[in-house]
């Protein structure tokens, strides 16, 4: 239990200071952002904790496939929020990635890669 209460502390410290960093610096905030610090994390805990290479290397396809479903998401953010106010285009985001993702999903049955 203690492990896991440790795990999320520093991945919650690490949350606060990008989102600290972008109050100071839009840019930088947004390229610390982009980086794939959620990602990495989660490959030293699953390496930390003996996860097998196959896990850890299926993780990292899954990763891949579902970043290419949230791409339309980025896209339209800044257009629907000069537009629409912060909640609707949350709705918005929302909705097209779930769209995405369900497109993402029958493209990839033809490599027998199931997503659900």
């Amino acid at each position: 239990m203690l492990f896991i209460f440790l795990k999320v502390l520093i991945t919650a410290i690490i949350i606060v200071i990008v989102s600290e960093i972008v109050k100071i610096n839009d840019r930088v905030g947004g390229l610390i952002a982009a980086l794939p610090f959620s990602t990495f994390l989660i490959l030293f805990w699953m390496n930390f904790e003996n996860a097998s290479t196959e896990k850890i290397s299926n993780h990292m396809t899954y990763t891949l496939i579902y970043l290419i479903a949230t791409v339309p998401m980025f896209l339209i953010f800044p257009i629907c929020l000069k537009n629409f106010g912060f909640w609707i285009t949350i709705f918005i985001s929302i909705v097209v990635t779930l769209i995405s993702t369900l497109i993402v999903h029958q493209m990839n049955k033809n490599f027998d890669i199931k997503l659900f």
